[in-house]
């Protein structure tokens, strides 16, 4: 779960950010890479904070499993 979390991460962030780039290309003309940026920084924020939270509190990676497995 955490290498999935952090692989989202690095596609959305610099130097790579490949899905940027694809955003920017499905966006219209208009659209500038600075605001496809803009645009996706709130949602890096909140993967880190996820992040954050399954390697202090593990137990929620495996909480939804245990209960659909009962």
């Amino acid at each position: 779960m955490l290498m999935l979390i952090v692989m989202e991460i690095s596609f959305t962030t610099p130097p790579f950010g490949l899905l940027i780039y694809v955003m920017k290309g499905v966006a219209p003309k208009h659209i500038t890479l600075s605001q496809i940026y803009a645009a996706a920084f709130p949602f890096i924020v909140l993967e880190l904070i996820v992040l954050a939270l399954l390697i202090v509190v593990p137990d929620l990676a495996t909480w939804l499993p245990e209960k659909i497995r009962r």
